[in-house]
């Protein structure tokens, strides 16, 4: 937690690429207030206007011609040309080149932080293209920035998310803000044996797989589709072992109330609405971060190394005019009070996966060379045969 006294000023916020508002919701809960949203898509913008009344909205980051004055710009742009589950192009893509737009604006605007999000995966594709011209336009405008790898299980939520958090600032020192807090990962032992999360959609080359949480929501999937994760539910009736959870318990598990996302219902097919929250960024996180921004605090005495350029990104790192360097910091920030998988999400309301989509997933993994517990391919088998109309 924080441990210098934060401002007494409410510090504002401009978010570009504001998606459903996990970023802003977050910042609002640890005290901020939001001038300016902006987003292009119709249903995200029907969330927006219903959850943030009065906030003017803009709707295409192209036509913005200037920031507000606000203390904080957030930018979670487009993960699609980035993502293990999109196209992977690259940072340069249709949508994920978007980002150049900020750079543009900030050309004429003195934010005093510069917040960026976006998936684990941009600091490996193309051998770190994207974060390599993240951080060079941002020491172009004279920025100090530091990034770091966080799960967003750490906020207790039992949804196992890898998200790079990046802040920038002219006037103060973004190690302060993310590199304060380090509370290592729980022991694997903390979690229950009760549930697990997996990816139906998957089975080829990997699960997707998870215990006591689901794995990472995502805005497609390797069907090429918006869809939700599975649960194994060990130990419960046939029938009711392998099931999908609500859109309302998608909501939670990334930290939202129940139900936010639905004032798009009306502007989207349902599955839509798992894309929006795909898309979105854990709740937990931007409050976190919003509380390290209200009150900065001191970083951790960690030993250093630099990084030169070229050199594979790790999990944390910070740097300015041309000077990288690394740090050993785990992706647990702090350690939440956890909600277990079976107590977050509404067993009891949750659909059994259908046969169809069981099958394909079963048949996928008998193929693949995957590593599996036996007790799960027989859960598997044992909801299929049940699914199975009866012969007559």
């Amino acid at each position: 937690m924080p441990t210098s006294k934060p401002s007494s000023r409410r510090l504002s916020v401009a978010g570009l690429f504001a998606g459903i508002g996990g970023v802003e919701l977050g910042l609002q809960a640890a005290g901020m207030h939001t001038e300016l949203l902006c987003e292009w898509w119709e249903p995200a913008q029907a969330v927006l206007r219903h959850q943030f009344p009065g906030v003017p909205l803009h709707d295409d980051i192209q036509t913005l011609k200037s920031l507000p004055d606000v203390d904080v710009v957030t930018a979670g742009f487009p993960c699609t040309d980035l993502s293990q589950a999109g196209r992977t192009v690259g940072i340069h893509g249709q949508a994920s080149g978007m980002i150049k737009h900020l750079f543009q604006l900030l050309e004429d605007a003195s934010p005093t932080w510069v917040v960026i999000e976006n998936v684990r995966n941009m600091l490996a594709l193309d051998r770190g293209t994207a974060m390599e011209y993240l951080v060079t336009q941002f020491e172009r405008l004279g920025y100090t920035w530091a990034y770091r790898l966080v799960d967003s299980r750490f906020t207790g939520v039992p949804q196992r998310r890898h998200r790079v958090i990046l802040v920038a600032s002219k006037s103060q020192d973004p190690r302060k803000v993310l590199f304060a807090d380090d509370a290592g990962e729980r022991p694997d032992n903390f979690y229950r044996e009760d549930a697990f999360g997996f990816y139906w959609t998957e089975g080829n080359t990997g699960l997707g797989w998870a215990r006591d949480a689901i794995p990472t929501l995502k805005g497609g999937s390797g069907l090429g589709i918006p869809s939700s994760p599975a649960i194994w539910v060990k130990e419960a009736p046939v029938g009711r072992e392998i099931v999908t959870p609500l859109i309302s318990d998608a909501e939670a598990l990334q930290g939202f109330p129940r139900d936010w996302t639905k004032p798009a219902q009306h502007h989207s097919r349902p599955s839509l609405r798992w894309k929006l929250v795909g898309n979105a960024v854990t709740v937990g996180v931007a409050e976190w971060l919003g509380r390290r921004l209200a009150a900065p605090g001191t970083p951790l005495p960690l030993p250093t190394k630099s990084l030169p350029e070229g050199a594979r990104w790790p999990t944390a790192a910070w740097g300015s005019a041309g000077e990288r360097h690394a740090l050993d910091l785990s992706l647990w920030p702090e350690q939440q009070p956890y909600r277990h998988l079976s107590d977050l999400v509404e067993l009891e309301l949750a659909k059994p996966l259908s046969l169809r989509a069981t099958s394909g997933f079963h048949d996928r993994l008998m193929r693949s060379r995957l590593r599996y517990q036996e007790a799960f391919a027989l859960a598997l088998k044992s909801h299929i045969e049940h699914m199975e109309p009866p012969r007559s």
